[in-house]
């Protein structure tokens, strides 16, 4: 499922199980609810079963290991674009099943992102440890779920010892903060925490996903988080803009009867005074970040 995916920081995606529950505002314009659930009705959102991928999916694994074996690479892959591996809701038996396949696979590198990271110590173990050529992540789309999803990332990297840790700000809703989080050598009087550390940030803006309609980032949220990264020495992702630009003024003035025009503050909220944004679409708003392209990958042992 998915050869070859369009997202820009994974090779593959795999999908052992379909199926989620909502539990924070990232969920609201969800992909995968909007793709597998609204349009083609495989599978239903929310307190409902999950559904379990079929063989072909389960052996896209073994076609990937056997070409890395070749190419002498180790290509990423996102395991579960269509649901969250570390959802408590599925079938224990699945994670377990999952968990073999990677371990029978260990060229490919796999991306375990997930919007529940107080799950991934109980729920590892209880599938048979983590994988060694696992990584493990989170979503943080704000400042609040940042502030509740990195120290408990952080706590499982350091009980696990994943390949790797990292963080996808995707959608991001809000500024994020996280330095303390980071590589930084002045550290002294560490918390429980902080001997592990983030390897690895991604950011990106919001899509129209059918009925729900992308929310604009704030330009200056996605230049913290870069800067935040380069002081840190972190490798940093920026996957895409959304539907969003900052706008041009036109000599000197503001076109502000266009449609799909707000301002929106540094903080967050829509209002006078902030920054001027046009819904432009995903595909005009591109990748660039200050007409820089940024494609930085956390680096694994060859």
């Amino acid at each position: 499922m998915a050869e070859n995916s369009a997202i820009s920081w994974t090779r593959h995606t795999w999908n052992p199980w379909m199926g989620c529950t909502k539990i924070s505002p990232a969920c609201d314009g969800c992909y995968a609810e909007a793709m597998m659930d609204k349009r083609y009705h495989k599978v239903q959102w929310g307190n409902a079963p999950r559904v379990r991928t079929g063989a072909h999916t389960w052996n896209d694994p073994f076609r990937w290991q056997r070409q890395a074996e070749k190419d002498g690479d180790r290509p990423f892959v996102f395991c579960a674009s269509l649901a969250d591996i570390f959802d408590n809701q599925v079938d224990p038996q699945w994670r377990a099943d999952a968990f073999d396949v990677m371990r029978k696979t260990p060229r490919l590198v796999y991306l375990l992102l997930t919007k529940r990271p107080q799950n991934i110590v109980k729920l590892a173990e209880a599938a048979g440890g983590l994988p060694s050529n696992a990584a493990i992540g989170t979503t943080i789309e704000d400042q609040k779920r940042a502030r509740i999803n990195v120290p408990a990332l952080l706590e499982a990297k350091a009980d696990l010892a994943p390949l790797f840790a990292f963080v996808s700000c995707e959608p991001l809703l809000g500024p994020i903060n996280i330095p303390e989080y980071m590589p930084n050598p002045l550290w002294n009087d560490l918390p429980s925490w902080k001997s592990a550390e983030i390897d690895w940030v991604i950011t990106g803006g919001e899509t129209d996903q059918g009925d729900h309609k992308a929310r604009p980032t704030h330009p200056a949220w996605f230049r913290s988080l870069r800067d935040q990264c380069a002081a840190a020495g972190v490798p940093f992702h920026h996957k895409q803009n959304g539907e969003w630009l900052p706008l041009q003024a036109n000599d000197g003035e503001w076109p502000t009867d266009l449609p799909g025009f707000c301002r929106l503050t540094p903080d967050g909220d829509r209002a006078d005074g902030g920054w001027p944004m046009q819904k432009v679409g995903k595909k005009f708003a591109g990748r660039e970040l200050d007409g820089v392209t940024h494609d930085a990958f956390p680096e694994v042992a060859a």
